[in-house]
């Protein structure tokens, strides 16, 4: 069916409403956007929680390692020196590598930035 005929020119709004329409339809947009956004954001936060959790998962599990590499240094220790020596020692094998890493990651991270 034929639209009927344009019926002429429309009658001038007042300013005042026009600037509340643009408000209003600016508002629109920004909660758009913002739902948009929102709508990305929990996307990849549920596309990133089972990873998350598998790497969270092995962090313990390599823990567990370290832990029984350093118990099993420990009692090797022990063996040849007794047990509080090889503890003692144990503990300064280990802080060292903590303290030596930690000391190269400060020194990326110096130089990095």
């Amino acid at each position: 069916m034929l639209k009927p005929a344009d019926p002429g020119p429309q009658p001038e709004r007042p300013i005042g409403e026009l600037v509340h329409e643009l408000i209003e339809d600016g508002k629109d947009y920004a909660r758009a956007e913002l739902g948009l956004a929102r709508a990305i954001a929990i996307a990849k936060a549920r596309a990133l929680a089972i990873p998350a959790a598998l790497f969270g998962t092995a962090f313990i599990f390599a823990l567990a390692a370290v832990t029984a590499l350093a118990v099993g240094l420990v009692l090797a220790l022990a063996r040849l020196i007794g047990p509080l020596l090889g503890g003692v020692a144990g503990l300064l094998i280990f802080a060292a590598i903590a303290a030596g890493l930690g000391w190269y990651g400060s020194q990326r991270l110096k130089r990095d930035l």
